[in-house]
């Protein structure tokens, strides 16, 4: 027999700010997403997940406003810096106002991926090169699965992680 909590409340699923609080319950890894080329680009995101480990598959999300969103789809490959725990103000900075082009990794340590000429973070806990392989439809949202390329770092380090809308440490 299935048991209701008398405590719930149905309320309004519309409700964006009631939504992102919702959603910030649940705790994420921090990455930063990146492209190369001519404008590489860089954005902070929570929104990454492991897909399929055959054949290895990563996605992330992107608003389709993002300057991210359309330059992903010109680049077709990109680049996941997963970030270690003392890494908060390299997300702040992929998170705020930034200058557009190389001039935004100006105040980063970087180093370009060989596989997918993204611009990688130094020092992050994971690197990943992708292939972008198929895009879907996510509302506001594109939903981006990217093939793994390669795989770089160690993956033993406490990584950076939000949650609550506060950074953290796992």
């Amino acid at each position: 027999m299935t048991s209701v909590r008398a405590d719930l409340a149905v309320t309004d699923v519309q409700d964006t700010t009631l939504l992102r609080r919702t959603f910030g319950a649940f705790c994420t890894g921090v990455t930063v997403l990146t492209v190369g080329g001519e404008q590489p680009r860089g954005m902070t995101a929570n929104s990454f997940t492991a897909v399929s480990l055959d054949p290895p598959l990563v996605l992330v999300c992107v608003a389709r406003d993002a300057v991210m969103h359309d330059a992903l789809l010109r680049a077709g490959a990109f680049g996941v810096s997963v970030l270690s725990a003392g890494q908060e103000r390299v997300a702040r900075h992929f998170a705020g106002r930034r200058p557009l082009g190389a001039e935004q990794f100006a105040l980063v340590d970087t180093e370009t991926g060989e596989h997918s000429g993204a611009p990688l973070i130094a020092g992050a806990a994971a690197q990943l090169e992708c292939a972008l392989w198929k895009t879907y439809d996510g509302g506001d949202h594109t939903i981006f699965v990217g093939r793994l390329l390669a795989i770089s770092g160690t993956a033993d380090d406490d990584v950076l992680i939000f949650l609550r809308g506060c950074f953290g440490r796992a």
